[in-house]
């Protein structure tokens, strides 16, 4: 460990007393079998969060929900496709062609409308992302108002990491903000990622989303009355009578090129929506008061998600989905954050609370509902530091800190990082679109600058490359059942987690002033008070 004069020797000292086997024990408790997956609304979801109140009440940590305890109750509603009565139709010059569910297309529930049936052009807008402060608009010149768009899943490579992200997540809110009625997505032939066959088990899951007082769900855009994924095959049949080749489509997708032309054929889009359940779900809240008279009604936010997939198909021969790296891990982490920060001889300036937050895995939403209802005043909130599966199965020698180049939390990374020998490094896998796909994201969209913290590629073995080992146990091990505790995990990598968002915490914590982001920043100015795009 370096020295750092930004750090006083008492934190130091309390920093040097990270518990590795205490990270592992909370690990293997909270991806124990018997929770079965951690599911929201489940019993196996409950223990989890009973077990983490009891460890952080066991510290001294005060309750930060609702009602002075340490519960928010979270509504949650999930949705789903009756196939039966929904069907998409191609329509070209008269004739009618209908197309095969699951095969050729899978069509998204629609919670704002129970049933509806959309007929209309398609209009082929690239990759669908209008992004003019980065110089790119795939909707220039383009009237799609009426119609139903096409694109291609994914932004341009010529984006930035986290801007790329954000472009990738961001098409239906363009799509109803330039007045289409209907989404039509596919992939480039090279992504199987995303191909149909593999999308369409999990879409069947429908989707959930948490409903507000009146019954109504959040993150919805009523003006688009249907939206589509379809197959290569399909994809390639709607280019048929373009101006443009479906070829040529994707060659200029590929040299980074803004596109839109109408495809000279029109769709039927058929969906009926049924509430498929709702389910209570609930995050839990904790605080440790700041002892700066003024600071103290200020927030840091530690989150990780509690919930994983429960249990499913079997998959060589096992059908829980035990969520250890995803992410017991982070919980695990947080717990001992958390004993380092009680573990001071004095407590921060600013109150540290800490959340473990439900439905994760079904879109962000437990953080999603906090971020937009937060227990404490929401302008109190000054910085998020997430942590999901931050990938420790190697030492921990270089960190890529999402969201660090956005705001002026960079400093406080810098130093924790410097103090613990570690570098920082550059996104490894920007096609991941990592920064959109965790909790920090929900308070980046509240206007919060956060951080969300992984392993970088550094592996200190020469044969051993991080970022294939990262992208291999993302293809073979990644929500399957397999995520158990029986991984070759690197609890001193974990150990070091916990003191750099410990570190990072306290710094943050300690500054007179509150983090801000960069000046003009992309995300800075993204977001209003509601979290919709201005």
């Amino acid at each position: 460990m370096g020295q750092s004069n930004a750090i006083p020797a008492d934190v130091q000292r309390v920093a040097k007393t990270v518990r590795p086997e205490a990270i592992h024990t909370h690990m293997g408790i909270l991806a124990n079998d018997s929770l079965r997956g951690r599911k929201p609304g489940t019993r196996g979801f409950a223990m989890a969060a009973d077990y983490v109140v009891a460890q952080l009440k066991a510290l001294g940590l005060q309750p930060a929900g609702e009602n002075n305890a340490f519960r928010q109750n979270v509504p949650l509603r999930r949705w789903q496709v009756k196939e039966s009565n929904s069907s998409l139709t191609l329509l070209t010059n008269g004739r009618e062609q209908p197309l095969t569910y699951g095969k050729q297309f899978i069509l998204n529930p629609n919670p704002d409308h129970p049933a509806s049936d959309v007929s209309a052009p398609v209009v082929f807008v690239g990759y669908g992302v209008s992004a003019p402060d980065l110089g790119y608009d795939d909707y220039t010149g383009i009237d799609v108002k009426g119609k139903i768009v096409a694109f291609l899943n994914g932004a341009p490579a010529s984006f930035p990491s986290n801007q790329r992200a954000y472009a990738s997540s961001s098409k239906a809110e363009n799509a109803a903000a330039h007045g289409a009625v209907g989404t039509i997505a596919f992939s480039l032939p090279t992504d199987l990622r995303s191909r149909i066959e593999t999308a369409a088990p999990r879409a069947r899951q429908g989707i959930t989303r948490w409903v507000d007082k009146q019954g109504k769900p959040k993150s919805t855009y009523p003006a688009l009355k249907g939206a589509a994924s379809i197959s290569d095959s399909l994809a390639r049949l709607l280019f048929a009578g373009a101006p443009t080749s479906f070829t040529e489509a994707i060659g200029q997708a590929m040299k980074n090129r803004p596109q839109a032309f109408p495809l000279n054929v029109s769709v039927r889009m058929k969906t009926q929506t049924d509430i498929a359940e709702d389910i209570a779900g609930f995050n839990v809240v904790a605080v440790l008061p700041g002892s700066d008279p003024a600071l103290k009604n200020e927030y840091i936010v530690h989150v990780a998600h509690l919930d994983h997939l429960g249990v499913g198909r079997p998959v060589k021969g096992d059908s829980i989905f035990n969520g250890a790296h995803d992410n017991a891990s982070g919980v695990a982490i947080m717990l001992e954050t958390a004993r380092l920060y009680a573990s001071l001889p004095k407590a921060p300036r600013r109150s540290i609370l800490f959340v473990g937050v439900t439905g994760e895995e079904m879109g962000l939403l437990g953080s999603d509902y906090f971020a937009s209802n937060p227990t404490v005043p929401k302008e109190k909130i000054v910085a998020n530091l997430t942590l999901d599966m931050p990938f420790f199965f190697h030492p921990l020698l270089d960190i890529v800190p999402y969201g660090a180049e956005h705001s002026s939390l960079s400093k406080e990374v810098k130093q924790a990082a410097s103090f613990l020998g570690v570098q920082i490094s550059p996104d490894p896998i920007p096609e991941q679109t990592v920064f959109m796909r965790s909790d920090h994201f929900s308070f980046v969209r509240q206007g919060i600058p956060a951080l969300f913290i992984k392993s970088g590629s550094q592996t200190g073995n020469p044969n051993l490359d991080g970022t294939k080992l990262n992208l291999d146990w993302r293809a073979t091990i990644y929500h399957t059942p397999q995520d158990d505790m029986n991984q070759p995990f690197d609890f001193n990598a974990a150990a070091k987690h916990a003191q750099l968002q410990f570190l990072v915490g306290y710094l943050t914590a300690q500054d007179d002033q509150r983090p801000t982001w960069n000046k003009g920043d992309f995300f800075g100015t993204k977001f209003g008070k509601d979290g919709l795009v201005k």
